[in-house]
């Protein structure tokens, strides 16, 4: 199976077979939504938490310049996503947490409610203990615990975005403990919920993320999506599991394939979501609005068995 790498003006894409489910890039207003955001704080994050001053240049030097404020690589990143989240939440707050800490690396440390204005004043320097594993599960299980109160508070819906760099260490029971958590949302006993992993780092295990995010439940579809960091160009990208269906881009537009064949036309209004099948042996498709052409190159074909899904 190949990688799939959406290109502007795409946000998501999957191919199962000659199925495809292409998400335009769109930035979503979901009424009720409460998000979070979980950090990983596993030992292999020491070096990202630690604050260092940047060094002056020799001009600087010569100038006397004032040395600048010291920072680690973790702060940054979860400042731009904390900032736009909020734009999002219900009401501008978001659950903040370090997750894969303590001992066992089962632990969550949980820093409170943060608002998304003034996210310069807020630090992370990491977890009290860093842990020794990276356990995903406990985070899960945190959110949907937090998003069960939330409920009582008006939210409606559950986006969590958890941020990695490694390889997990429970992937089996990430993947058994969602499938519980599809159950409850098919059967009425949770609201929607996704959970967004966030690859950071070089040492980003992509596969095991595809593998996770790629696992479709029945009546919910897909629990799961996951980004890497480096290759997010708009902020938008990072929600892109949140665009539906029902939310409208343009005013049309046509689907081709490789050849230049039409496989779907829409009229009036085109969706921010796409679903349409392929020619076997497909190797891109191209939409067309707006008097516009773009190509989307597609990764190679993908051959499921029943227990994957």
């Amino acid at each position: 199976m190949g990688h799939e790498k959406p290109v502007e003006p795409f946000s998501d894409l999957h191919r199962e077979g000659d199925h495809v489910r292409a998400t335009l890039l769109h930035d979503p207003t979901v009424e009720g939504l409460d998000m979070a955001i979980y950090m990983d704080a596993s030992g292999s994050m020491r070096e990202e938490y630690e604050y260092k001053r940047p060094s002056r240049s020799f001009l600087e030097w010569l100038r006397s310049a004032p040395l600048k404020e010291a920072s680690n690589q973790v702060e940054p990143q979860v400042q731009w996503m904390l900032e736009y989240l909020a734009t999002k939440d219900r009401n501008g707050m978001l659950r903040v947490a370090y997750w894969a800490c303590g001992p066992m690396g089962k632990d969550v440390e949980v820093i409170g409610e943060l608002k998304g204005v003034d996210v310069k004043q807020y630090k992370f320097p990491g977890a009290t203990r860093l842990g020794s594993a990276t356990s995903l599960l406990p985070a899960m299980k945190d959110y949907v615990r937090y998003l069960k109160e939330q409920l009582k508070q008006g939210a409606k819906r559950g986006c969590a975005v958890i941020v990695t760099d490694g390889r997990l260490s429970d992937a089996d029971d990430v993947q058994v403990y969602s499938a519980e958590v599809a159950r409850e949302i098919a059967a009425g006993r949770l609201p929607r919920i996704n959970f967004i992993l966030v690859g950071v780092g070089d040492d980003v295990d992509e596969e095991q993320l595809e593998e996770i995010a790629h696992t479709e439940y029945k009546g919910v579809g897909h629990l799961w999506c996951h980004r890497i960091a480096s290759e997010i160009t708009q902020v938008a990208e990072l929600v892109a599991v949140l665009v539906d269906e029902n939310m409208t881009v343009a005013a049309g537009g046509t689907i081709y394939d490789d050849r230049g064949k039409v496989l779907r036309s829409y009229e009036g209004r085109l969706p921010a979501v796409l679903e349409f099948d392929v020619p076997e042996g497909a190797k891109s498709f191209i939409l067309e609005v707006n008097g516009q052409r773009y190509t989307q190159p597609l990764p190679d074909e993908e051959h499921h068995d029943e227990d994957h899904h």
